[in-house]
């Protein structure tokens, strides 16, 4: 790549393992070109956790900045600057930011499942993978660190304008990352029913992969996409979901929820405005 990246890695002080960060520092060596800028946001997500004085994750000295943020990038030679929030606003204060700093990529870390709930995901970080003006990455805590296998998930069955632009949004994206990364790319669309069967031709074409690497699968999309990132080995997904336009107004239930819910891997969420 000619130009860096922008990274915004947010990091959590109530947690004791940094997954994006450690993410953010071991993709910077996979990518092809120079490392990218790393913005460190130290914020914390009050509707996730605890924020009682009880909590003594929740007092953090010079000391714990140093070996937890500012010694891993340094040593990792990586540019970065280091940013720290006080505000209510979670959310908001991350899309601020990351505005101000001109992010290419927002990583947000996610905590793990537990028996007790497959999928735990605050309103507020919701509210974010709706409102990003940048793609926003969900890093798991067990999911493999490499980038060497893309999938992308498209709907190509969508009729409005605002879900065929999102299709769009998504190839380009996948087509880049797997650029930059050197990863082999994969495009999966899921379809219920006969009716509403995609066009194999227009995948191939608009994407301009080969056909083996067009996956055209019966079944909800996040058992299908689910079940082929499995298969082969996807490190990364990217997928889209419709913003805070008008056009959706539904956090829950929808079939972005499912997906993320459906998988262990890291997670590119593009949002449509």
């Amino acid at each position: 790549m000619s130009k860096s990246q922008k990274l915004f890695v947010v990091v959590d002080p109530n947690d004791t393992h940094h997954i994006a960060l450690e993410r953010a520092i071991i993709v910077s060596s996979l990518i092809q070109g120079p490392k990218p800028k790393v913005h460190a946001f130290v914020a914390v997500d009050s509707d996730a956790i605890d924020t009682r004085s009880v909590n003594d994750n929740l007092f953090r000295d010079l000391t714990w900045f140093e070996q937890n943020i500012k010694s891993p990038l340094a040593n990792a030679g990586i540019e970065y600057t280091l940013e720290v929030s006080w505000s209510s606003e979670w959310q908001k204060s991350i899309m601020e930011s990351a505005k101000r700093f001109d992010a290419d990529l927002i990583y947000l870390p996610v905590h793990a499942k537990t028996n007790t709930s497959r999928f735990s995901f605050s309103e507020s970080k919701w509210e974010l993978l709706k409102g990003a003006y940048c793609p926003v990455v969900l890093i798991r805590p067990n999911a493999k660190a490499q980038r060497k296998v893309i999938l992308a998930a498209v709907n190509f069955q969508a009729q409005r304008d605002v879900q065929v632009e999102l299709n769009k949004k998504i190839i380009e994206r996948a087509k880049f990352y797997a650029e930059t990364y050197g990863a082999d790319l994969h495009v999966i669309n899921g379809y219920l029913d006969s009716m509403s069967y995609p066009d194999r031709g227009r995948l191939v074409n608009e994407t301009g992969l080969p056909n083996d690497k067009i996956h055209v699968e019966n079944g909800y999309t996040s058992d299908v996409v689910s079940a082929l990132a499995e298969k082969i080995g996807a490190d990364l997904i990217i997928m889209g979901t419709l913003g805070q336009n008008g056009m959706t107004k539904t956090r829950r239930g929808n079939t972005s929820e499912r997906l993320i819910a459906a998988v262990d891997t890291d997670v590119m969420v593009i949002n449509h405005e």
